[in-house]
């Protein structure tokens, strides 16, 4: 009879380890999201700021390149 061997495989997710920047990112957004609704004046304003506040990474991080002259 043959012995059948029995191999242990650890399955490694090589995308852990991002858990930090959600939370920031997640405190972020609630944060823009509260600061441009109680700056809207309209609806429209208030649709506007959540857009703003999807997006707020990203125009941080065109602010400080043209800031930087990049």
């Amino acid at each position: 009879m043959e012995e059948k061997i029995k191999k242990e495989v650890k399955v490694v997710n090589k995308y852990s380890g991002g858990g930090a920047g959600g939370a920031v990112y997640g405190l972020g957004f609630i944060g823009a999201l509260v600061y441009f609704i109680q700056h809207s004046t309209t609806f429209v304003d208030g649709l506007i700021g959540l857009l703003k506040a999807i997006v707020w990474p990203a125009l941080l991080v065109y602010k400080i390149l043209d800031l930087l002259r990049f």
